[in-house]
């Protein structure tokens, strides 16, 4: 029996655990062991996802938040090793790109204990934003990467990683896995009723290099004013957003323009699945936009799913408020054109489960 101790901490990670640990549960020959270590520690950012994706309670729940980068992976690296050293497992797997899959991965590969990275290999080439770091120096130290792209795996040829003892393998996304299983699960919330079934555009804004700077935040804001005069928008607005918005002072003056509460998984995939398009600068929710067959604006400069804007069903507009715009009124006017099978066919987990074993 081959044990598996799988980290978690933050929103994406858990709906790809979902996915995993259904497979897992399926099998005889695996068994696993769940760290959260409270990287998202507010309710409506961790608690949910638990209970509507029925995740497995964690095993060890750290409750480690709230703190820097620096502060909260130390704390992570001590507490995940004391965990490791009791368990005794014989894979470590981590997810994605936060300070948890990052203190997950130093602490399995200090004890020799055989790494495993799920979205491996993908590159924004944006060294300023921790997420890049943490994904760089997790890909270096693993000893299976999972990509999810083609894409993913050029990056990690460019790199030199057939040079590294590891491998790399192109499995499909474990996000589209997810979108497929839970779509027909979908709940709408409760506020929608007060869209009056019109048309609205999903938003959600939480990057700290947005949140934290004061005409990035604004210029934003001002994009959506004006595309608010024309379609409802919706923006779950996440915690650090919501502090920001008070600290700036920003004034958010439009009948259709809905801030809400964050929201679980079932409830976004309802939103995305009646929404007109998406603007986001997450990297999940970009996928998932796709998954669903909707355009999207990403409010960055650069984006690891390069092959969205390739194909045209995402638009890199940065923060600039007329670009957030211009970019809306083109997708809004352009038929989304049949998809072609970017991120796999629907069963990565089971592709990932049988590497492990």
């Amino acid at each position: 029996m081959v044990k598996v101790v799988t980290i978690v901490g933050a929103r994406p990670q858990f709906i790809k655990a979902a996915v995993v640990s259904r497979a897992i549960a399926a099998s005889d020959k695996i068994t696993e062991v769940i760290i959260h270590t409270g990287q998202h520690f507010d309710p409506g950012m961790s608690d949910i996802f638990f209970n509507e994706l029925q995740i497995p309670t964690p095993a060890y729940n750290l409750a480690i938040g709230g703190g820097t980068h620096g502060q909260n992976t130390g704390r992570m690296i001590e507490a995940i090793e004391s965990i490791l050293i009791k368990e005794k497992p014989d894979w470590v797997v981590v997810y994605g790109d936060t300070d948890s899959t990052l203190a997950g991965a130093l602490a399995a590969k200090k004890l020799h204990i055989k790494l495993a990275h799920v979205e491996a290999g993908l590159r924004s080439y944006n060294m300023r934003m921790p997420e890049e770091l943490n994904r760089i120096l997790t890909d270096r130290i693993s000893d299976i990467l999972f990509c999810p792209t083609d894409t993913a795996i050029s990056n990690l040829v460019k790199e030199g990683f057939e040079n590294f003892p590891c491998r790399f393998i192109k499995t499909g996304d474990v996000m589209y896995d997810a979108s497929l299983f839970y779509s027909n699960r979908a709940k709408q919330p409760s506020f929608s009723k007060s869209l009056d079934n019109r048309q609205f555009v999903l938003c959600t804004i939480h990057r700290a290099e947005n949140t934290d700077n004061e005409k990035k935040l604004k210029e934003i804001f001002d994009a959506l004013l004006r595309i608010s005069t024309f379609v409802d928008i919706v923006v779950p607005v996440h915690p650090r957003t919501v502090k920001k918005i008070k600290e700036f002072g920003l004034k958010i003056t439009s009948e259709k323009l809905h801030l809400v509460d964050p929201v679980g998984y079932l409830e976004m995939i309802w939103l995305l699945q009646h929404s007109q398009l998406v603007l986001t600068d997450s990297g999940g929710l970009q996928k998932e936009a796709y998954f669903f067959q909707k355009a999207c604006v990403t409010l960055r400069e650069e984006t690891e799913w390069v092959e969205l804007v390739k194909t045209g069903f995402n638009i890199l507009a940065g923060t600039d408020s007329n670009l957030i715009f211009d970019s809306y009124i083109k997708l809004s006017e352009t038929p989304f054109k049949e998809a072609p099978e970017l991120y796999g066919d629907g069963h990565s987990a089971e592709s990932m489960l049988k590497e492990l074993i």
